[in-house]
């Protein structure tokens, strides 16, 4: 089995606008997945079973994202953190960087340190 390299991770630049309002913490990738499945922004990057698609599944512009992301990240190149949120179902809802949350689940990365709203920072928990 290959060895999964540990993910660099720089400040979003969304976040950095407003470093106050948001707090970092490390989730649990696939408890992240299995709340952010019920999204309705997540079926173009999840199956109907939940399961992230492949390369050649996702559409074409995502496509591109996951393949810069898949670069920066073998090449040790730091990412922006993604920020997650609570959606109005209460489920998680990835709020920025989709992409680099996604891509680094397809390739096992098993927790993340992601950028969150210090009022939701609670909500959290279960996600830790």
């Amino acid at each position: 089995m290959p060895e999964i390299k540990t993910p660099q991770f720089k400040d979003n630049a969304s976040a950095i606008k407003s470093l106050d309002k948001y707090t970092l913490i490390e989730v649990n990738v696939r408890k992240v997945i299995e709340s952010w499945k019920s999204s309705l922004f997540s079926f173009e990057w999840l199956t109907p079973e939940g399961t992230i698609r492949t390369q050649d599944q996702l559409p074409k512009a995502e496509q591109e994202k996951f393949l810069a992301v898949i670069k920066d990240y073998e090449a040790g190149i730091a990412l922006e953190r993604p920020i997650l949120g609570i959606g109005i179902m209460d489920n998680i809802e990835i709020g920025s960087r989709r992409d680099v949350f996604l891509t680094l689940a397809s390739q096992d990365v098993d927790t993340m340190q992601v950028h969150v709203n210090k009022a939701d920072k609670k909500e959290f928990d279960p996600f830790l």
